[in-house]
């Protein structure tokens, strides 16, 4: 797989949370030669299944989830749109950026903000508040409202690229990454005979709950399964504590959010296969897709992977390739070893 081209194809469709049908039907066309049938539930997600053909196999589900986060309209003000967060955007990073509305056909506007020349200094100094920020989309008041109904939702507009020969940058790399790796898995495991009934989702609402895997993995009832999400990666400005370093490998979580048997079974995975990664401490909620799953039915063993980027729910979210492959790595090798348990 071109992952540099499937990262660029799958990021450049729009899908923030509860709007994500652009982003499914794109990375349908990416699962469906990956996998024996695919199907979209009544929550949105994107399932696709490869059956292993055993009679009363093990159900393992991998979940990355497709929304992103991004903004919605809540008014018109003389053609100027107001709006509100879809997710966790950070305020500080709107003005000035460039945003898609996704109307039909969709529309390109600006966030706009006041030049430096005619703030005060103690406006100068402080971040706006959401409240006093507007999209300028170039229409008047009229055609605003006949164009834009309110709860019009938009994302950041923005172009994929490399950076640099190791680094890939661009919007909705959190968690549209996540999905690429599986696929990568997938692609990995696709000339060997499975050990399981091994199910992906690309699931919908993360960004505002986690309400899309949760309904998915009730349905599928899996016998365990694993969130593949992002987590934050290590630049200058960032606690060293807190943060991973881009390059060197997956991040596998560690946790009362995890399912021990599975958190061992990775690491030492890892360990034998000589695949990077690095252990990410997670003393609660991992914040992920996990958190939902591991809670339905009677509950659900559950397990976290993670790749680091830097600038997240930002349109310039980074990340390292050579991350990206290790996770995939881990996964195939995570579902190979069900073959051994069986025997």
């Amino acid at each position: 797989m071109d992952v540099r081209a499937a990262l660029n194809q799958i990021c450049q469709a729009n899908g923030p949370s509860g709007f994500e049908t652009q982003a499914i039907q794109c990375a349908s066309q990416l699962l469906k030669p990956l996998v024996d049938e695919t199907w979209i539930d009544r929550a949105g997600n994107l399932i696709g299944v490869r059956r292993c053909g055993k009679a009363h196999a093990k159900r393992v589900l991998l979940d990355a989830h497709l929304d992103e986060v991004g903004l919605i309209v809540t008014g018109i003000d003389g053609g100027f749109l107001r709006f509100q967060t879809i997710g966790g955007v950070d305020v500080r990073i709107l003005a000035d950026r460039e945003v898609t509305l996704l109307t039909d056909p969709p529309l390109f506007g600006v966030i706009t903000c006041l030049p430096p020349h005619i703030q005060d200094k103690e406006a100068f100094d402080q971040t706006p508040a959401i409240e006093k920020l507007l999209i300028d989309v170039g229409l008047s008041a009229e055609q605003a409202k006949e164009r834009i109904p309110l709860g019009t939702p938009a994302v950041f507009r923005s172009d994929c690229f490399s950076l640099g020969e190791r680094n890939f940058c661009g919007k909705a790399l959190d968690d549209r990454a996540g999905f690429v790796a599986l696929l990568c898995a997938l692609e990995r495991l696709q000339q060997e005979p499975l050990p399981v009934d091994l199910y992906v989702m690309g699931s919908t609402q993360e960004e505002v709950g986690g309400l899309g895997a949760g309904n998915g993995a009730y349905a599928i009832c899996p016998d365990c399964c694993v969130a593949v999400d992002v987590t934050f990666g290590q630049s200058p400005d960032t606690p060293k504590e807190k943060t991973f370093q881009l390059g060197s490998g997956a991040a596998i979580g560690v946790g009362p959010n995890m399912t021990r048997w599975m958190s061992q079974r990775m690491i030492g995975l890892a360990q034998e296969e000589k695949i990077p990664y690095q252990i990410e401490v997670m003393e609660g909620s991992s914040g992920t897709n996990g958190w939902a799953m591991q809670i339905v039915r009677e509950g659900i063993a559950t397990m976290v992977v993670s790749l680091p980027i830097k600038n997240m729910h930002t349109p310039v979210e980074v990340l390292a390739l050579s991350d990206l492959e290790a996770v995939s790595a881990l996964i195939a090798a995570f579902i190979r070893s069900f073959e051994e348990e069986t025997q």
